[in-house]
């Protein structure tokens, strides 16, 4: 693991004259700072967390080190500084999307089995913060998993990622990427379908703006003539409006950035990490913002730990990333970084 810098050590970077002059929108990029902040107690990746009051929950994920999985769950008190333990998953999980909405937790599909041994799921899980339990909530209308949630007024959509190519799938290569769109209701508890996006994809990242939801970057797996998939990053951003149910093609990210992060904050996009497989390895420390008014992206001081499969959450005016792989493939971590935004 890469050394670290002490706790809540301010980092103050700034982008370098190249990036900002590339972006041409400088005078527009938001002063930012970052910072750090206590380690979380689980070394992890492929997270996606979710915010419930002051508290930043992440649960599952893959480990490092056997049995590759796990269902621990464990918040991030923001007021307080300090992570706690919650009650675990049902079930262990990687890739499971959690989304607050109606102020509970919902654990959405996720894979089982270390890797390369990958099986999706359709199971939800709902956490109730007062009883400090998880439920078994409406289940997908099919196993899925890598993909993006967003939160909609009552409504959880859960957009893209991968779906089995066999009933039986149980390895990483028998899944196939899905453009498929579905919501669910938490009033009537059921999941219906909405327009599919305009690209299959997975490992992207999302966040919602006015209501909309922004969806950028991620990979796509594409079959080669030995029959092995070869995993092809994408700057795309689709936005798409539930109001009138249609998708929007919007300007590409500056760089093509596969499992990264995202989250939403004054009416802009933020965009960090990820990593690429080809042409070369690597793990991305890049930092952007997208400003859906100019439609136009500017580069951010960059991560101070370059990071993929890590997650994002806003509280305040403070973006918080945690876990994530610091190189490529498995290599879990437990750095928790904050962008203060001033």
């Amino acid at each position: 693991m890469k050394s670290i810098l002490p706790a809540m050590l301010a980092v103050a970077l700034l982008a370098t004259p190249c990036q900002a002059a590339a972006q041409g929108a400088a005078d527009a990029t938001p002063a930012v700072r970052w910072s750090r902040a206590p380690d979380a107690a689980v070394a992890r990746q492929e997270i996606y967390p979710a915010v419930l009051g002051d508290r930043i929950v992440v649960a599952g994920g893959v480990l490092s080190q056997p049995p590759g999985f796990t269902d621990h769950v464990e918040a991030y008190d923001v007021k307080a500084g300090r992570w706690t333990t919650l009650a675990p998953l049902p079930e262990g999980r990687h890739h499971i999307a959690l989304a607050e909405a109606g102020g509970r937790i919902y654990g959405i599909g996720g894979f089982s089995g270390a890797i390369p041994d990958w099986r999706a799921h359709a199971t939800v899980f709902v956490y109730d913060a007062g009883a400090n339990r998880w439920s078994v909530g409406p289940s997908l209308p099919g196993p899925r998993a890598e993909g993006v949630v967003a939160t909609v007024k009552d409504k959880i959509y859960f957009i893209g990622g991968r779906v089995p190519t066999s009933p039986e799938a149980d390895h990483i290569n028998a899944h196939a990427d899905t453009a498929r769109g579905e919501a669910l209701d938490t009033r009537t508890k059921r999941w219906e379908r909405i327009p599919d996006a305009p690209s299959a994809r997975n490992s992207a990242a999302a966040a919602v703006i006015d209501d909309k939801i922004y969806v950028v970057g991620g990979r796509q797996m594409l079959k080669q003539a030995d029959g092995r998939q070869r995993p092809v990053n994408l700057a795309t951003l689709e936005v798409y409006d539930p109001v009138t149910k249609r998708w929007e093609t919007r300007a590409p990210m500056p760089q093509a950035q596969g499992g990264l992060a995202a989250a939403a904050y004054d009416g802009k996009l933020y965009a960090f990490g990820g990593e690429q497989f080809v042409p070369a390895s690597k793990v991305f420390p890049d930092a952007w913002v997208y400003d859906p008014k100019t439609d136009r992206w500017s580069a951010l001081p960059a991560m101070p730990t370059p990071r993929h499969g890590h997650g994002a959450a806003v509280v305040g005016n403070r973006i918080f990333l945690m876990g994530g792989g610091e190189k490529v493939g498995v290599g879990a971590s437990r750095v928790l970084e904050v962008l203060e935004i001033r």
